[in-house]
């Protein structure tokens, strides 16, 4: 049977050209890179070179690059780390400014303070299409306003949301502040498709994850501007500038660098993956009724094609696809256990019945209009059948 990947978002295949520069760091240049013989240079020579190649592409110093084991991590000691170091400075309770449509690593960390008491936060709604517009981050200000958090790129509906415009913004309010308001923005759908130079987007903390864009599970990064104070969050050892106890992962963050140098490589491939897109978002807004494009229809990842199927189920549509050889998401792979309607499209506000149909596909570098044209040849016929069974379907679609 044909097998096709459709969910790239949730991750994709590590690259060739990584796997074989990670290779040596198992079995030959295996030292702790905190030892000072030469099998412990040797790994530290290659992680100050993958610190500084992930530098170049964020357009940063390499100082300001702190390896971690992802995206959540990444996310939390964003969060966390810049909020307990303010304890230090303040007693008031700070404020955290973020939005109603963001990952579960940051939406859960915030309601994570908020049950401690230890931060109150103000959640920005967005519009139908998961935009967030500045003017309600500029209206949600507080005195205590210490941190702003912003996806670049939502995970379910692929929308961008205006991270420069608010970073420009942040910048010019700080100037007429004595308590400085950090900026940070989780980029871990982001790196392989937009412009992640820190400083075009003007922001204090950037979090990425090497699993989604041709790198290995179990790594990111975070991107701490020069000046930013966070507290640690793991302790027993000074690696990552006593920022991050742990023996780092060295063949894991090798992985990540090499990831990140194809990502300027392939850039040439995009335009081919947009196509493919357009063409699959076309094709089932021609051959299917009551279909909803969710998120932005022109700001969003060119690779993100979300829906919602009125009457039906998405897990229905998912696991029916998969029986056929196609591999496709209900929305957040970090979220695929929950029965609850994604929280993205309720923020968007869609009732529950038809943010239950969504589903979500993400192309990536080996999709073909093959494979876009397998799926068009086999989804109407799925959704016809589902429909046939769902009284919500029968009634309204006069079936």
């Amino acid at each position: 049977m044909k097998r096709i990947y459709l969910d790239y978002a949730a991750t994709g295949p590590t690259k060739p050209e990584v796997l074989k520069a990670m290779e040596p760091f198992f079995l030959q240049k295996f030292g702790n890179p905190s030892s000072l013989h030469s099998f412990g240079q040797e790994t530290r020579a290659a992680l100050d070179k993958a610190r500084g190649q992930v530098a170049k592409f964020l357009n940063c110093k390499s100082g300001e690059i702190l390896f971690t084991s992802g995206g959540t991590e990444s996310d939390n000691l964003a969060i966390l780390g810049v909020v307990f170091e303010y304890y230090h400075q303040a007693k008031n309770k700070p404020h955290i400014i973020t939005s109603s449509v963001e990952h579960h690593a940051v939406l859960h960390t915030c309601q994570y303070l908020e049950k401690k008491s230890e931060a109150e936060v103000t959640y920005i709604k967005t519009d139908n299409r998961g935009l967030i517009n500045p003017e309600d981050i500029k209206k949600a200000m507080k005195p205590n306003t210490l941190l702003v958090s912003i996806m670049y790129a939502n995970n379910e509906i692929g929308t961008v949301e205006p991270i420069r415009e608010i970073g420009k913004y942040i910048e010019k309010v700080n100037k007429d502040r004595d308590n400085k308001v950090y900026f940070h923005t989780d980029a871990v759908q982001a790196i392989e498709y937009l412009n992640c130079d820190v400083k075009y987007l003007h922001v204090d903390l950037l979090s990425l994850s090497a699993h989604k864009f041709g790198g290995p599970k179990g790594v990111g990064a975070l991107f701490v501007k020069e000046g930013t104070a966070i507290k640690r969050l793991i302790h027993g050892g000074d690696q990552e500038y006593h920022r991050r106890a742990g023996t780092e992962n060295v063949p894991g963050i090798v992985g990540l660098a090499k990831a990140i140098e194809l990502v300027v490589r392939d850039k040439s491939k995009n335009e081919k993956i947009r196509k493919l897109r357009d063409k699959l978002i076309q094709g089932i807004g021609k051959k299917i009724p009551d279909v909803i494009l969710t998120g932005d229809p022109k700001n969003r990842l060119l690779n993100n094609a979300s829906f919602c199927f009125n009457f039906i189920e998405g897990e229905s549509i998912l696991i029916n696809l998969d029986l056929q050889g196609v591999a496709v998401s209900t929305g957040s792979a970090c979220s695929s256990g929950s029965l609850d309607p994604s929280h993205v499209l309720i923020a968007c506000g869609f009732d529950h019945q038809t943010a239950q149909g969504s589903l979500r596909f993400t192309l990536g570098e080996q999709t073909t209009k093959e494979d876009i044209d397998y799926v068009l040849s086999i989804l109407p016929d799925i959704v016809k059948k589902l429909r046939k069974m769902s009284p919500f379907g029968r009634k309204n679609v006069g079936v």
